[in-house]
């Protein structure tokens, strides 16, 4: 102790500032090179080391399996080719307004559609339900003032006009099923009084199509009433059990009307299917719309990701896999999941229950919180049913954040994701619901401390070229 009391009153000022500056000098070099490793890998170094070298040591373990191989870069390439703008979509798996919505209101008093939403819906009705040729059908013209009511009572009482002009109203049943029926059971009667209405009316259009252009548009519009009076039928089975029976109905909808894939049947075949648990159907369907030229969807995604995982979700476990590595499947279905939440990041957290579910809205907007809500409202359960499944995701969703540290600017494997999103689902979701937004990516814990060292060391450089006396007092006390 008398040697090192000696050796610091020897210590000139010149020497405090000296070591003060090289401290300064080397924890700023440690923060730049930190923050650079940072930028370009998404990772801190010092982190990265100790969890690969040190935490082996001392017997700990990492939860999370490393990151995956990269995809091929075709699919990548193509779809930063057709990056599209913030398009907003009609639900395929949309509830009912009288039967489903209603309730809902009823129950909690809040309203679960936005003003936006529905006025969205009434756009569609008017373009799929009416054409040029509706003056020449009277109840038809009532029809097409009835889409634009914005009081669902006045519309309802226009489609009891329209059925009192004429009882083979396809359109007016629609409505009254959508909207009137308070239940699902009501409303499959309706929509069967539609789809025979639709098809007599069908049938003649077919007919005399190529008379003209005007009924070329009619037998369009006939079309369109056929197809979404057949597509709810589907879904109705499919609410009330029947799942067989929707599913037969939705197979035969895609093969007589194949050229409507732009309305996306086939996530509603994709959701029958898993409920009967008929996982092999659900591949076969995966193959042929999850392609590089289709669009995708959360529906495709964290469908392709869940059948991956099944394979391996019972028997993971994150210890394991961290001390022997991943086996081919298991590394397969981590980069399934990765493709996921790539997509669309806002899904896990409904997955896994980390947030709140409300109703899904009537549009939803590609890789938005609004789909996120439509697709784990309805997929919940199926994840749910695979042991494991979730488990699986939630040792792994995050990885996707190492891997995209800057996900606006450059994407993996598709393009950058939308900074549009947002504003769309605030419009789309109810104002209870909490929006999603996309993660941001936060700064080590190692990049705070070199910051903080660098700042620290820098201000005792300052303090002792200023008051150097003070500091050796300082520093000897």
């Amino acid at each position: 102790l008398l040697t090192v009391t000696v050796f610091l009153s020897t210590l000139t000022p010149k020497f405090y500032f000296a070591l003060t500056v090289t401290s300064s000098f080397i924890s700023g070099l440690i923060f730049v090179f930190e923050w650079w490793h940072f930028r370009k890998y998404g990772t801190s170094f010092i982190e990265q080391v100790s969890v690969s070298h040190l935490r082996p040591l001392i017997g700990g373990a990492e939860n999370s399996p490393p990151a995956p191989a990269a995809f091929s870069a075709g699919e990548n390439e193509t779809s930063r080719q057709n990056m599209p703008e913030c398009k907003v979509w009609r639900n395929p798996l949309n509830l009912f307004r009288g039967a489903e919505y209603s309730r809902y209101m009823w129950v909690t008093g809040k309203e679960p559609l936005t003003y936006y939403d529905m006025n969205l819906s009434a756009q569609d009705h008017q373009t799929f339900f009416t054409c040029d040729t509706d003056a020449l059908r009277p109840s038809d013209t009532v029809m097409q003032k009835a889409w634009r009511e914005r009081n669902p009572q006045a519309r309802i009482k226009a489609a009891y006009q329209a059925l009192e002009l004429n009882n083979d109203c396809a359109t007016a049943y629609v409505l009254l099923a959508e909207e009137e029926a308070t239940t699902i059971v009501d409303a499959e009667k309706y929509f069967k009084q539609a789809l025979k209405a639709g098809e007599m009316i069908y049938r003649k259009s077919q007919n005399c199509h190529s008379q003209s252009p005007q009924h070329e548009a009619q037998l369009r519009r006939d079309t369109n009433v056929l197809v979404y009076v057949k597509r709810r039928l589907a879904m109705c089975a499919r609410k009330l059990g029947r799942i067989r029976e929707a599913v037969k109905m939705m197979r035969d909808l895609m093969k007589e009307f194949p050229l409507l894939s732009m309305l996306n049947i086939h996530e509603n075949l994709l959701e029958a299917l898993l409920e009967l648990q008929a996982y092999a159907d659900v591949q076969a369907v995966l193959a042929k719309y999850d392609d590089i030229s289709l669009p995708k969807s959360a529906a495709i995604c964290y469908t392709a990701a869940l059948l991956k995982a099944r394979a391996v979700s019972e028997r993971f476990s994150p210890e394991t896999a961290s001390k022997r590595g991943l086996s081919t499947a298991e590394i397969n279905a981590v980069e399934a999941i990765h493709r996921a939440v790539e997509f669309n990041p806002h899904v896990p957290k409904y997955l896994l229950e980390m947030k709140s579910l409300v109703l899904p809205p009537e549009h939803i907007l590609k890789r938005g919180d609004s789909e996120a809500v439509a697709y784990a409202f309805f997929h919940l359960q199926h994840w749910k049913r695979i042991e494991g499944a979730l488990n699986l995701l939630h040792c792994t969703w995050e990885g996707t954040f190492r891997m995209i540290p800057y996900p606006l600017e450059k994407g993996h494997l598709f393009y950058p994701y939308p900074s549009c999103t947002e504003t769309a689902d605030r419009e789309l979701l109810p104002t209870f619901h909490e929006v999603s937004v996309y993660p941001q990516k936060e700064l080590p814990f190692f990049i705070h401390f070199t910051a903080g060292l660098c700042s620290f060391s820098a201000m005792l450089a300052l303090l002792t070229h200023q008051f150097p006396e003070l500091m050796v007092i300082f520093v000897k006390a």
